[in-house]
C-alpha cells in the first residue's frame, strides 16, 4: 500500500471521493484535474487543460473526461461517472473501483467479476500531454476496451453548450485522431500505442452537473461533445497506453516516455516529499519567460504570490537559478516601480502596495541562500533605488510617504493589500492608510537596500536612506504599538487607529530587519497564538470580533465575506514560525514541530499530495479555495526547512 491510498469504500462514498482532487501540471502551463474517482465536480477539471494563445492566452478545457467500458461476452461495464439533474449519477462507474494509490501518479484499479484492470494517469511535466496507461491485470475470457472521448473546447471560467458550430471532422493519424471543434484552436491529437478501431458517431451530452460550481452560487450545467469512440482487445498481463495532447507523437514512443516521465518524479512517499513534488507544478518555463502559478485549477500569475512562494518554491531545494529566473521575469513586467498584482502584459493590474515590497524580501532570501550580497546591488541595484523613491515621492493608488516616513496608501473603494476581496464593487477590508504589514516590509526594503549597499560602497545611497531607516523604526512603534494594549494596530488613517486582531502585525516580527524590540515581539507572538493561530495557519481576524466569519462556504459573496474576517491562511504560519523561532529557537522546536506535523493529514483531504488556499476559522477548519495553493505549500517547505536549520545550529 503506498504512502497515499484510498479504499472501496471510500471510494464508492461519494461524500468522501468527490471531495479530494488531483492536479498535476506541466511547466508548459497546462494541467489536468479532476477527482479522485474521476468525476469532474468543476468547470476548471478536465484531462487535458491548455493555453490557447491564438484565442486569449488562457488555460481552456480541451478534453474534459474519458468513459473507459470493458467488454467481456457482449456485455458493457462502463467505468466512469458523471453528475445529472436531480442528483442522478450515470454511469456509476465508482462502484467497480477497488483502490486508489499515489505513488508517485494516481492509480486507480478496477474489479468487473473476472476481470482486474488498472488505470495510471501521468500528466507531462514538459508537454502539454496526459498519458493513461491501462493493465489487465487479470481476465478470464476474451476482453475489449472502449475509449469514448468527451470534449469541452472552451474557457475554463465558462462552460460549454451544444451548438451547430462544431467542427465534426477528424483526420486519421496514426493509431487515432486529431481533431478541433472551433478555428483558432489547437489540435487535439488522441492517440494509442495499439492499433485500434476509431468509430466516429458525433454527438452532444447534456446537462452534465459540477457540483462544486453549484455550491459556489456559479452556473454549473455543460455540455459535452463526443466525437466517436475507439475500441480494441487487451490481453491479460497486456499494458496500453493513451496520449492525448496539442501535438502528434509516435504512439511507439509512448511507453518509454510514461516510464521516463514516472523515474523524474519526486516520490510521494513522505509528507516532505509530497510537499516537494508539489511545489514542482507551480513552476512554469515557457517563451524564455519563469513563472509562478498562484494556485491550481483556476488561478494564473499573481506578483505577490510569486514573491512569497518563491523561497519556498525554489531555495530550499537549491534551485537558485530558478528563483533568480522568476524574479527577472517579474521584472520585465513592471510598470514603473510597481509589479503586475495579477495577469502579464497587456492584462496586467497593478492594484497592488505590496507587491514591490516581497520583491525586496524575495530578493533578499535569493542573497542570503547564495551569499551573493555583494552582487545585488551591481544587477538589481538601480530597481532598487527606483522602487524606493518611487514609494517616497508618490505614485498611483495613493502610494506615498508621510513625513513620519511611514508608507500610507488607499483610496476609497479600493483594497490595496493582500487583504483585497471585493464584494459588489467595495472591498471588505479596505484598510485605507498606514498598513502594519505594508510598513514592516517597507522598513525591510530599505534595511536591506543599505546592507547591500554597503557592499558596494554606494555611500551616497546610505547617506541618504541611514538617518530616514532610524526616523521610520522610531515612528512604527509610535504609531502601531499600544503597550496597554500589548500588540499592534492594523492601520492607521489620521486618527483613527484599527485595533481589530489581524495576522498582518506577526510580519514586524518575522521579516529580517524588524523596526521592534524583542520584548514588543514575543508580546504579539503570544497573542497571536492564542487567538489567530490553528493547527491550518492563522485566521484572518478574533474570534472575539463581532465582524468574525466562522466557515468558509456559500456563494462568492459569502465566501468573500469570510475570506479575511476569520477565515484561515496556511501561508500565514510561515512568518509566525519564523517569527517564533527568532525569539525561541531550539527552545521552540517541540511547539513548531507539532504545527508541522499536524498538517501531514491535510494532503489526503481536499487537494492529493498538496496544500489547499484556505482554511474555515473554526474547527474542524474544512478546507476551501483551490485544493493546491502556492504559497500554502512554499510557507510549509520553508517551515520544515527552517526546523532542520535550528536543529543543525
Amino acid at each position: 500500500m503506498s504512502y497515499i491510498s484510498f479504499t472501496k469504500e471510500q471510494l464508492v462514498n461519494l461524500e468522501f471521493s468527490l471531495n479530494r482532487e488531483l492536479v498535476r501540471s506541466s511547466a508548459a502551463g497546462s494541467y489536468a484535474s479532476t477527482t479522485i474517482i474521476n468525476c469532474n465536480t468543476r468547470k476548471y477539471h478536465g484531462l487535458l487543460v491548455v493555453p490557447q494563445p491564438l484565442i486569449d492566452g488562457e488555460n481552456h478545457v480541451l478534453l474534459s473526461s474519458i468513459d473507459e467500458t470493458v467488454i467481456q461476452q457482449d456485455a458493457d461495464f462502463n467505468l466512469s461517472i458523471r453528475k445529472y439533474p436531480g442528483e442522478i449519477y450515470n454511469p456509476k462507474g465508482h462502484k467497480y473501483i477497488r483502490s486508489f494509490e499515489s505513488q508517485p501518479i494516481p492509480i486507480l484499479t478496477y474489479r468487473i467479476g473476472g476481470v482486474l484492470l488498472t488505470k495510471e494517469m501521468l500528466f507531462s511535466r514538459y508537454e502539454d500531454r496526459l498519458i493513461i496507461k491501462y493493465t489487465l491485470v487479470d481476465a478470464h475470457s476474451k476482453t475489449r476496451l472502449r475509449i469514448k472521448p468527451y470534449l469541452a473546447f472552451r474557457n475554463i471560467h465558462k462552460l460549454s453548450k451544444a451548438n451547430h458550430l462544431v467542427d465534426k471532422r477528424y483526420e486519421v493519424i496514426k493509431n487515432g485522431i486529431r481533431t478541433q471543434m472551433y478555428q483558432g484552436y489547437s489540435h487535439l491529437y488522441m492517440q494509442f500505442s495499439k492499433e485500434n478501431e476509431y468509430i466516429h458517431v458525433p454527438d452532444w451530452y447534456y446537462n452534465i452537473e459540477y457540483q462544486q460550481e453549484k455550491e459556489r452560487g456559479f452556473d454549473f450545467s455543460e455540455d459535452l461533445y463526443v466525437p466517436g469512440y475507439f475500441e480494441f482487445e487487451i490481453k491479460k498481463g497486456e499494458s496500453i497506453y493513451f496520449s492525448a495532447g496539442i501535438d502528434e507523437i509516435n504512439p511507439e514512443n509512448l511507453k518509454k516516455l510514461f516510464n521516463n516521465e514516472l523515474k523524474k518524479r519526486i516520490p510521494r512517499d513522505n509528507f516532505e516529499n509530497c510537499l516537494r513534488n508539489s511545489a514542482q507544478q507551480f513552476i512554469v518555463k515557457k517563451n524564455k519567460k519563469t513563472e509562478i502559478i498562484a494556485g491550481f485549477p483556476w488561478f494564473g500569475r499573481w506578483g505577490r504570490d510569486t514573491f512569497i512562494s518563491l523561497p519556498g518554491l525554489t531555495l530550499i531545494n537549491n534551485d537558485f537559478k530558478t528563483c533568480k529566473d522568476v524574479i527577472d521575469t517579474m521584472m520585465q513586467d513592471m510598470n514603473g516601480p510597481l509589479f503586475p498584482n495579477y495577469g502579464e502584459g497587456s492584462k496586467s493590474d497593478y492594484n497592488s502596495v505590496d507587491a514591490s515590497l516581497w520583491f525586496f524580501w524575495s530578493l533578499q532570501q535569493y542573497a542570503d541562500f547564495t551569499n551573493s550580497q555583494k552582487k545585488i546591488w551591481k544587477e538589481y541595484g538601480e530597481k532598487m533605488k527606483f522602487i524606493l523613491e518611487s514609494y517616497k515621492n508618490g505614485i498611483i493608488n495613493n502610494i506615498k510617504m508621510l513625513d513620519n516616513g511611514l508608507i500610507y496608501a488607499g483610496e476609497n473603494g479600493k483594497a490595496y493589500t493582500w487583504m483585497d476581496a471585493v464584494v459588489n464593487g467595495k472591498p471588505i477590508t479596505p484598510r485605507t492608510g498606514m498598513q502594519v504589514e505594508i510598513n514592516a516590509l517597507w522598513y525591510n526594503a530599505i534595511m536591506f537596500s543599505i546592507e547591500v549597499a554597503t557592499y558596494a560602497e554606494d555611500t551616497e545611497f546610505i547617506s541618504e536612506w541611514k538617518s530616514l531607516s532610524v526616523k521610520i523604526k522610531e515612528s512604527f512603534k509610535e504609531v502601531f504599538w499600544n503597550k496597554d494594549k500589548g500588540y499592534l494596530a492594523d492601520y492607521v488613517d489620521g486618527e483613527f487607529k484599527d485595533w481589530s486582531i489581524r495576522p498582518n502585525m506577526i510580519f514586524a516580527t518575522s521579516l529580517p530587519y524588524s523596526p521592534l524590540s524583542e520584548k514588543i515581539c514575543q508580546l504579539i507572538l503570544e497573542l497571536v497564538r492564542k487567538e489567530l493561530l490553528t493547527p491550518r495557519g492563522l485566521r484572518t481576524l478574533s474570534p472575539k470580533s463581532s465582524d468574525y466569519k466562522d466557515i468558509y462556504k456559500g456563494n462568492q459573496t459569502e465566501r468573500d465575506f469570510a475570506s479575511h474576517q476569520g477565515s484561515v491562511w496556511p501561508w500565514l504560519l510561515g512568518h509566525f514560525v519564523e517569527g517564533y523561532l527568532k525569539i525561541y529557537g531550539k527552545s521552540g522546536l517541540s511547539f513548531i514541530k507539532n504545527i508541522y506535523e499536524g498538517f501531514e493529514p491535510v494532503i489526503r483531504e481536499h487537494g492529493i499530495s498538496s496544500i489547499s488556499e484556505i482554511y474555515d476559522g473554526n474547527p474542524p477548519h474544512l478546507p476551501g479555495g483551490t485544493p493546491s495553493q502556492a504559497w500554502s505549500v512554499a510557507e510549509l517547505l520553508r517551515i520544515h526547512w527552517m526546523i532542520n536549520k535550528y536543529e543543525n545550529e
